[in-house]
């Protein structure tokens, strides 16, 4: 019997493109729709879906540190919503001395007050996360119950450091002036710093998938989780990197954690913590490692958790429950469970 011999490959030959799943996407948009007849009312179903996706999208933010290194490093941080608490602590060293400026009625103002506490926010806990990662972290690579237990105790000891420095009480956290109130569009009353976490959340949201799909920088990570032997014998420093993108992962909660803050206008050493169930929620749901996962996973919870506080309150208390079992039941590793 003969057996047909493909053809060599040739440089002309072209390759063909990954199947692209657009399933999971299509659900924000689909919720959104079917909710529409259900709240009956059009201005306040625009008015529950920009909260929802405004919610999302400060979830998103938290997660996609976790996400990013559980998927490129294979480490579960059970700790990272210590670095959302910290993110948050370390912004008021800016906003309370600072406070004569956020209040005062200029949007220039503000939005340099509040830039200057996302930089000292975003700076603290990426130099934390480096120290955590090296301390506690490196010891247990490719340990997952150690590592969960190791980083839970991290939390722990986080929250209790918060006390020492800020004190055991909450602390307010008002919006700056130019970012209170609402803006009318017809009949629907759209908060101005939703608005803002809407738009900061995408701009994360499309940084991540770019550095990670077209730059250098991502592709070495990608091939480092895939073959780092092989990425070392070619002269670059895996290790650096994912130090690197473990520091950029708590940075990134740290943006998180100032966002979320601002968003209940009070702030707890136990907030991260809080959020921690959340966080996981996401990421199970979107599948682990996967950024478009995660983002999409985020808005659904949030506008689940939104539509379900308007139609039924009751069920609002384990909306997250629900969402979690239903996409499991529908696709048990999550939405995306390649990493994509």
């Amino acid at each position: 019997m003969t057996v047909p011999i493909s053809p060599p490959a040739t440089a002309d030959m072209v390759i063909p493109a990954a199947k692209r799943d657009y399933a999971p996407a299509l659900l924000v948009p689909a919720l959104m729709l079917a909710m529409l007849p259900l709240v009956g009312d059009f201005p306040t179903w625009v008015t529950l879906t920009i909260a929802g996706l405004a919610m999302g999208m400060m979830i998103f933010i938290m997660a996609s540190g976790l996400t990013l290194v559980f998927g490129l490093m294979d480490v579960l941080n059970f700790g990272h919503g210590a670095f959302v608490a910290v993110g948050a602590f370390a912004a008021t060293t800016v906003l309370i001395p600072m406070s004569g400026a956020l209040q005062a009625d200029s949007l220039l103002q503000n939005l340099g007050v509040l830039a200057l506490a996302v930089t000292v926010a975003m700076a603290s806990t990426a130099l934390i996360g480096v120290a955590f990662e090296r301390i506690i972290i490196k010891p247990v690579y490719g340990q997952h119950l150690k590592q969960i237990l190791i980083t839970m105790g991290g939390m722990i000891v986080a929250e209790q450091v918060i006390n020492v420095i800020w004190g055991a009480e909450q602390i307010p956290l008002p919006l700056p002036a130019s970012l209170r109130g609402a803006i009318l569009l017809g009949d629907s009353a759209i908060e101005k710093y939703r608005l803002v976490a809407v738009v900061v959340g995408l701009v994360v949201f499309v940084a991540m998938l770019l550095i990670l799909n077209r730059t250098k920088i991502g592709l070495l990570i990608r091939a480092g989780v895939e073959n780092g032997e092989m990425v070392e014998a070619m002269g670059y420093r895996i290790r650096r990197l994912f130090v690197a993108v473990f520091a950029a992962g708590s940075a990134l909660a740290g943006l998180g954690g100032v966002m979320w803050g601002l968003y209940k206008e009070t702030l707890s050493a136990s907030m991260g913590a809080e959020i921690m169930v959340m966080i996981f929620i996401v990421i199970i749901i979107g599948g682990l490692g996967s950024v478009a996962g995660c983002f999409i996973g985020a808005l659904l919870m949030a506008l689940v958790a939104n539509y379900a506080g308007f139609l039924a309150p009751k069920v609002a208390l384990v909306s997250n429950i629900i969402l979690m079992i239903a996409i499991l039941l529908w696709r048990p590793a999550g939405m995306y469970s390649n990493g994509r």
